[in-house]
């Protein structure tokens, strides 16, 4: 072969060799709309390659339970809070930036977004601008609005300290408000330290999260924010600051609603996020994962979509037999309508428990019992039963009044006494 010709050959086996390497690894899934190309700026000057992956490693959507490697998993049902997976998640780890949901929901219900926010040197600290910084300076007044973005795209911690103090006039008082939130909302496993978790300090469990990021997303301008790809904040000089959603699942991954990101490297990698497919709107959790997390949400979102079917568990007025009240049998039906997301071709069961304490005849819309729906393991919800017919009173006894009335007495101290330590 001449020179000319291996020259040739060499090349072509370069450009294969090349061609092969871009191609996705086995089981990855690669879309067409995909985050742009970021770098970000490095400590020292110069730039580093963009941290966002442009495709995801998923196995093929399956009704199987998701093989994920992450400390703590949870996949969850958004409009009822119903666990559909987890692993770990009641495990208190380190949340790193995960921590911003707290500050963003705090913010939306202690201000307004038209708020302006006078930026004070302790916000401003020189850091370097473009990672997980928005580069605010003192005395800058920008909008409450603008900040939210900041911190929910970009993550901007300087962000999250001016609005902190913004709120509640001291980071420390805005922390003290975080936490009594969380214990508000029954976050028994959480605790702040930061509004932006750059402290290491702070952690939560992946339940906890489920409930914080269904309280968020009931808030209209927080569920607007989190599903911006990119936005446009006013510079006191210059063109203005563009910053861009770290979740690049909403490139990646069709239905993503938005959710937050989080990396230090006690926390590990971090993400919360929301996606829609048929009316079914999932969260999916992962926290401390060894490399990028998108993947494993993505696994966790695609089994929840592929395995659950939302249906109607319970109608409004449904009968479900009768329930003993002091000896007597009441007709029993439910109030309200149950919905839940039940495995494909799950078998439903229903177990009637019969509430302790309740003096006959019961009135109208008392709860006399609770109907426990479940799938195997799986428990789908649960609704009070009521009364379906209110019964009359009892004919009263025949013989004397002061005999009656004594008797009287007599059943509603047992009936009294059976409510206390029944």
């Amino acid at each position: 072969m001449s020179r000319r010709a291996s020259r040739t050959a060499a090349a072509a086996l370069a450009t294969l060799l090349v061609a092969i390497l871009a191609l996705p690894a086995f089981g990855a899934r690669r879309d067409a709309d995909v985050p742009p190309p970021t770098p970000v700026p490095a400590p020292g000057g110069g730039t580093s390659p963009s941290p966002f992956p442009t495709s995801l490693r998923t196995p093929p959507p399956s009704t199987t339970e998701p093989s994920v490697t992450a400390g703590s998993v949870i996949l969850a049902d958004l409009d009822t809070g119903q666990v559909l997976f987890e692993r770990g998640a009641d495990v208190e780890r380190p949340i790193a930036s995960v921590t911003k949901i707290m500050t963003a929901l705090l913010v939306l219900r202690r201000a307004d977004a038209t708020d302006v926010v006078t930026v004070s040197e302790a916000a401003a600290v020189p850091r370097i601008v473009g990672l997980s910084q928005l580069g605010l300076q003192a005395g800058e007044q920008i909008s409450l609005g603008e900040l939210l973005y900041a911190i929910m795209l970009q993550s901007a911690n300087d962000a999250a300290v001016a609005l902190a103090e913004h709120v509640s006039g001291s980071v420390e008082a805005f922390v003290r408000s975080m936490n009594a939130l969380a214990e508000r909302l029954g976050m028994r496993h959480t605790r702040f330290f930061s509004p932006n978790g750059l402290d290491d300090r702070g952690y939560s469990t992946a339940h906890d999260l489920v409930t914080l990021t269904r309280e968020a997303f009931a808030d209209p301008l927080f569920a607007q924010v989190v599903a911006t790809r990119f936005h446009e904040i006013p510079s006191p000089k210059g063109p203005p600051r563009v910053v861009q959603n770290r979740n690049v699942l909403l490139w990646l991954y069709p239905g993503t609603l938005g959710g937050k990101t989080g990396f230090t490297t006690p926390a590990g990698f971090c993400v919360v996020t929301v996606a829609e497919r048929e009316a079914i709107r999932l969260i999916a959790v992962v926290l401390g994962a060894p490399g990028e997390p998108f993947s494993a949400a993505a696994t966790l979102l695609d089994h929840g979509f592929a395995a659950f079917d939302r249906r109607q568990l319970v109608a409004p007025g449904e009968r479900f037999g009768a329930v003993e009240v002091q000896g007597r049998d009441v007709q029993v039906m439910t109030p309200r309508t149950l919905d839940g997301l039940v495995p494909v071709d799950a078998e439903i069961s229903m177990r009637v428990r019969p509430r302790a304490g309740i003096l006959y005849p019961p009135v109208a819309g008392e709860r006399i019992a609770t109907l426990l729906v479940t799938a195997g393991d799986m428990k789908l919800g649960r609704v009070p039963l009521v009364p379906a017919v209110v019964p009359p009173p009892p004919a009263p006894e025949p013989g004397p009044w002061w005999l009656r009335a004594t008797s009287a007495v007599v059943d509603a101290m047992s009936g009294f006494i059976g409510s206390l330590f029944g």
